[in-house]
């Protein structure tokens, strides 16, 4: 039976503390719809973004998350039930590397700000080498990509859900803003060329 998401994240300390709140009733019941598949919905979002944040916990208990950015699109979704994404060099401090190494779940946030959107994905992680599997890491690898890549990361889905908008603050990337004035600036060329046009006729008139 398919994992829903709240199987996964209420906890009976959760719980005690949904109950204190009164939130307790609710999340119960009418929470089956599966979410441990990918639909077209999620693809499509999953596409189109270029970062997320990625939660992993080390041996100490102690909690770290970790910004991954790169081109849109750059998080592959292998199948309704797989991502995965080349793990380029950075700063070398490997914290997300080594935490998986002992435990291997995650959670993933991915956001659109510009329209307030947030998805969260529950998943197991497998990291491989670049030699493992030939046809995933040339599935994920970006050629024009500066940095070198040191491994893959491989992400078995456990289960997802949806945000609600409510404490999403839109932003804007400079792609987004780009195309928005885009037409605007297009508009004030025609303008300005008309005006231009009229005040030669207008001299020409005199």
């Amino acid at each position: 039976m398919p994992y829903h998401f709240l199987e996964v994240a209420v906890t009976p300390s959760v719980r005690a503390a949904q109950a204190e709140m009164g939130a307790d009733q609710i999340w119960l019941g009418g929470h089956d719809r599966p979410s441990d598949r990918f639909t077209e919905n999620e693809i499509a979002f999953i596409a189109s973004r270029d970062s997320f944040y990625m939660a992993s916990v080390s041996e100490t208990d102690w909690p770290y998350v970790q910004h991954r950015g790169g081109q849109p699109g750059f998080l592959k979704v292998i199948d309704e039930q797989t991502l995965a994404f080349a793990d380029y060099s950075g700063n070398r401090q490997y914290i997300s590397t080594g935490n998986f190494a002992v435990n291997d779940r995650t959670c993933l946030f991915l956001m659109d700000y510009a329209r307030r959107a947030r998805l969260k994905i529950y998943a197991h992680v497998e990291h491989l080498t670049l030699e493992e599997d030939p046809a995933l890491t040339a599935a994920v690898s970006d050629l024009n990509y500066r940095a070198r890549a040191e491994r893959i990361f491989k992400l078995r889905l456990e289960a997802f859900d949806w945000n609600c908008p409510q404490h999403i603050t839109p932003r804007y990337t400079e792609h987004e803003v780009e195309q928005a004035v885009t037409p605007l600036r297009e508009r004030l060329s025609q303008l300005e060329a008309e005006n231009e046009a009229l005040r030669v006729r207008i001299g020409e008139l005199r």
